[in-house]
């Protein structure tokens, strides 16, 4: 188990509850149903108003999806779908509420991490399912697209810095255990990351609990 193999290490180890990342997934949905459209695909995956390196001619190679459409994978047909829909009945009106939306929910993350060092939970809600079927229905696809996302989207939005480490199997199949930690602050966790490798091989990641040294 992570929490013992923590504990192992000098960790302090404490079951925690943040409400709002359950709410998190719908956040995330909200932005990229407007933002994917503008920034990846219309704004040829480099968007607008940013200063930076721009790679011309990676941006002229991606603006050519234009005439190949037809060859986009269907999740991300049905993303343009949404997005096209949200920006023309809505006009961003709810890509703005997620936005503020967001705010809250980084504070929800920084309250805990204020007391701890970092939190710790399964990276998938579910171990890997079977690749659909090359003629598997559009449902299907999709599900398998998003169904991965539960505890994962809510900190592209948040920023906070995520990685997911190898802990163990179940039924064969490999389980990911995910640490996140304050935001700027990776280097500070690589020594607590290489501790952990060096403890022990796991068998099962499960639950989600807070960490202090």
């Amino acid at each position: 188990m992570p929490r013992s193999a923590f504990k192992g290490v000098g960790a302090t180890v404490d079951t925690v509850s943040i409400p709002m990342h359950r709410l998190g997934s719908a956040i995330w949905l909200l932005l990229t149903a407007e933002g994917a459209l503008m920034q990846m695909m219309l704004g040829n995956g480099f968007g607008f108003n940013w200063q930076g390196l721009y790679v011309t001619s990676m941006l002229d190679f991606h603006s050519a999806w234009r005439t190949r459409a037809d060859e986009l994978s269907d999740s991300l047909k049905n993303t343009m779908l949404l997005d096209h829909y949200m920006v023309t009945h809505y006009r961003g009106h709810y890509y703005a509420k997620a936005q503020n939306l967001v705010h809250r929910l980084r504070h929800a993350y920084d309250e805990v991490l204020a007391r701890y060092d970092l939190l710790l939970m399964p990276t998938l809600p579910i171990v890997a399912t079977p690749l659909p079927e090359a003629n598997a229905p559009v449902g299907q696809i999709l599900q398998r697209a998003f169904e991965m996302l539960a505890n994962t989207a809510q900190f592209d939005c948040t920023h906070h810095p995520a990685m997911s480490l190898p802990c163990g199997l179940v039924d064969g199949l490999p389980v990911g255990m995910m640490l996140v930690a304050k935001s700027l602050r990776r280097k500070d966790d690589l020594p607590r990351r290489r501790r952990f490798r060096e403890r022990r091989r796991l068998e099962v990641a499960k639950g989600g609990w807070a960490l202090g040294w």
